[in-house]
């Protein structure tokens, strides 16, 4: 039969139709036939093919031309759906009421023929037409045995993985659909919230309450759940996640509905839970009047625009079509790809936005200078930065240099070029921190706070003294970890799973602030937007995530349990393996206490201490004299003079200290 079904699909198209109208022929001539027996009955009726030749001529004559135009040689077996049954309806009784006037017209001339077997022949040729079609598309898909999956002696173990589906509506459906055509899963049952539809059959499958997932587990032996709920909101999947925690099966999902809509993904496009599901925040709505303000119509730059932050910055950047948008990124590969992915968007839409992709370093002044100038910069979204706390705290001088006189650079360029708005993207490891990173993030706030403070500073490092108007609105966003960003969590959680565990938690205690990237990108438009001049702006990250519950569910949502002293036979461990170099338990958003709201809920302004332009200036001047010089406890000791609440913890772990003191 696989042979017969794989032969059958491997023939040309114009092979194809031709057998299907010869076996519509056929099939018009035995519902006819059969016609006849209904109305007559087998015993008193002679040969109809003898006595009513010139009808048996007439009817596949009118039946499939019109057969041809209703399209019915032009729909795909193995896709035939609703839209092709009511095609065949149409075709079928259009060509019985012809008939039915050929008969009418001939018989006059000719052998009677009863009137009932024109209606005869409509309800078989239906009958008939559209059942063989139907059979045969179980046939093409190899799916017999889907409706009578619960009648006993009917099941069968195929070695395909069972899932259900929780959500029997259109998606649920359609995965439904795409997976007996991929062949690569076996859907076995439905689960619905919906009291109406419960306990029915849909699609073949049965639908079981949520709180019946046992009795579906046991009845079908699922091993996974899809969730086909891709318009529900956030805090309701959280429920839902919440429920399926406690059963043994491996819960993916389908696309979300906005992925859906734009065409990126389709619904077979199972993919592994999203972890903001587990967050259950709902975004709030942009406002696009905060998004367009320093956006449309303009020329923006983005630093580090092959970043994580960065490459999406840049793409809502895009979409709110500004005239000129400038990719500035060091890493070639990160800026081949960021570029691409928006230039082939760009052609499939017709966008007129200008794109350029610039290789540059911020350690440059001259190639942001260049670059600002040349292009007429009116907003700079600054994302460069190294962002990693433990390569950070082994690479003092290179955060230094990158963090801080990267950010000066680019800030002393804008300014040079008079660009209009400038946003920083920060962090929450900038408050109080332990760490290097943090420190030189919070340098790199106090640079635009101290520039925000001055009518006409004069640049760091220019020699001559000379003072420049400042006409750029400052504006520093700060934010906390963002899920799927380069060094997450829970990309390495995903991974450590899928090779066996063990899953690997720095302290019990650790806890951490998560947003998606789409939402901090968006998010930090709009911020940049409201900024008035040396702003900090602190973004609503909601509730602080243990990351060890993190763990723990995500070994629970894969379907697996976790081994450890009460359960020693479990699937996957958690190992705890210490804090790392300069690492906190907890992250803060907030120096002091003084905060207000904005214009946006989840945005707020924080009132922040600084430093004055020639202060820091000074201190700045100390501290690149101590990086060139490799004196890394004296970088310690000026970050700690500088850095309000900085208090490192452990030992220096540069690698050129350790090797200097070795």
């Amino acid at each position: 039969m696989d042979r017969v079904r794989t032969f059958l699909l491997g023939l040309p198209r114009r092979q194809k139709r031709l057998l299907q109208v010869a076996t519509d022929v056929v099939l018009v001539w035995v519902a006819l036939w059969l016609a006849f027996i209904v109305r007559l009955g087998i015993e008193d009726m002679d040969n109809p093919v003898r006595d009513h030749l010139w009808l048996f001529i007439s009817a596949p004559l009118v039946a499939i031309p019109l057969f041809i135009r209703f399209g019915m040689y032009r729909a795909v077996m193995r896709y035939f759906g609703n839209d092709a049954l009511v095609a065949i309806i149409k075709a079928v009784s259009l060509s019985s009421l012809i008939l039915a006037l050929v008969v009418y017209w001939y018989s006059n001339h000719q052998a009677v023929v009863p009137r009932s077997v024109i209606f005869n022949y409509w309800w078989l040729s239906l009958v008939i037409l559209g059942g063989l079609r139907l059979i045969m598309r179980q046939y093409f898909m190899g799916d017999w045995f889907t409706a009578a999956q619960h009648v006993p002696f009917t099941s069968r173990d195929d070695g395909l993985t069972r899932v259900a589906i929780y959500g029997a509506g259109v998606a649920g459906n359609q995965l439904v659909a795409a997976l007996r055509m991929g062949r690569s899963m076996r859907p076995v049952a439905f689960i619905d919230d919906d009291p109406s539809i419960t306990n029915r059959s849909i699609s073949g499958l049965q639908v079981y309450k949520p709180k019946h997932i046992e009795e579906m587990i046991r009845a079908t032996g699922a091993k996974e759940l899809l969730l086909a709920l891709p318009s529900l909101s956030r805090s309701r999947r959280r429920e839902i996640l919440n429920h399926l925690e406690g059963f043994p099966l491996h819960i993916r999902s389908v696309p979300n509905f906005t992925d859906l809509a734009s065409g990126k993904v389709r619904v077979d496009d199972i993919q592994e839970i999203d972890i903001a599901d587990l967050l259950g925040r709902d975004p709030v709505p942009a406002r696009g009047d905060l998004l367009e303000r320093c956006i449309t119509g303009k020329v923006v730059m983005v630093t580090g625009a092959g970043g994580s932050i960065g490459s999406e910055l840049s793409r809502q950047i895009f979409a709110l079509e500004p005239v000129t948008l400038i990719l500035f990124e060091h890493s070639e590969f990160n800026l081949y790809s960021i570029y691409s992915e928006l230039e082939s968007i760009a052609k499939r839409c017709g966008s007129a936005v200008h794109l350029l992709p610039i290789l540059g370093s911020i350690r440059s002044a001259n190639k942001l200078v260049d670059v600002m100038q040349s292009w007429k910069v009116d907003t700079v979204y600054h994302a460069a930065a190294y962002k990693q706390v433990p390569m950070v705290e082994h690479n003092i001088a290179e955060g230094v240099l990158n963090n801080v006189i990267g950010t000066l650079n680019t800030a002393q360029a804008a300014v040079q070029c008079g660009v209009s708005n400038f946003v920083l993207i920060s962090t929450d490891k900038a408050v109080r921190p332990t760490n290097v990173m943090g420190s030189t993030k919070r340098l790199a706030e106090l640079i635009l706070q101290g520039l925000s403070n001055e009518i006409a500073p004069v640049m760091f490092g220019d020699k001559a003294n000379v003072s420049r108007v400042n006409k750029t609105r400052f504006t520093m966003v700060r934010f906390g970890n963002v899920l799927g960003s380069s060094g997450s969590v829970i990309p390495l959680f995903h991974k450590q799973i899928k090779s066996g565990g063990p899953l690997t938690v720095t302290h019990p205690e650790i806890t951490r602030y998560f947003m998606t990237i789409p939402e901090a990108a968006q998010l930090v438009i709009q911020a940049g937007s409201m900024g008035q001049g040396g702003d900090v702006f602190v973004l609503d990250m909601g509730e602080p995530v243990k990351i060890v519950k993190l763990a723990e569910k995500m070994i629970h949502l894969s379907g697996l349990s976790i081994c450890s002293a009460k359960n020693p036979q479990g699937d996957i461990a958690i190992e705890f393996t210490g804090l790392r170099p300069g690492e906190k338990l907890y992250e803060e958003l907030l120096i002091g206490e003084s905060v207000c709201p904005t214009e946006h809920p989840m945005i707020r302004r924080a009132n922040e201490e600084c430093v004055s332009w020639e202060e820091f200036k000074a201190h700045l001047s100390v501290l690149l004299d101590a990086v060139e010089a490799d004196d890394y406890e004296r970088v310690r000791g000026l970050l700690r003079e500088t850095v309000c609440g900085y208090i490192p913890e452990g030992e220096i772990v540069d690698w050129v200290h350790l090797n200097k003191r070795t």
